[in-house]
């Protein structure tokens, strides 16, 4: 599961939050390794938020779908980085989900 915006992590004018860049993904099943955490946690300290609002992306979510489709499902891995992710080739397969 993937949602396809964030949300900052600043209060906005209104109280509210707006659409921001980093974002979550949760991936479960049965044939999944035990593991935890894939990527990185960059914190909300004022430092490490992406251009002075959001939560910093740490994983192209590109990368952790090609694992799933070439490593559990078998898409060739070409196909995923010209066909399924076109001009994808800097988002690296993230490996050793299964």
């Amino acid at each position: 599961m993937a949602t396809e915006f964030g949300r900052t992590a600043r209060i906005n004018g209104t109280g509210g939050t707006d659409h921001g860049t980093g974002s979550t993904a949760l991936a479960r099943g049965g044939r999944l390794k035990p593991g935890g955490i894939i990527g990185n946690w960059p914190t909300l300290k004022q430092t490490a938020l992406f251009e002075n609002r959001d939560v910093a992306p740490s994983l192209d979510l590109r990368g952790l779908f090609k694992g799933v489709l070439g490593e559990h499902m078998g898409v060739d891995r070409g196909a995923l980085e010209t066909t399924v992710f076109p001009d994808s080739a800097t988002a690296k397969m993230v490996t050793g989900l299964v």
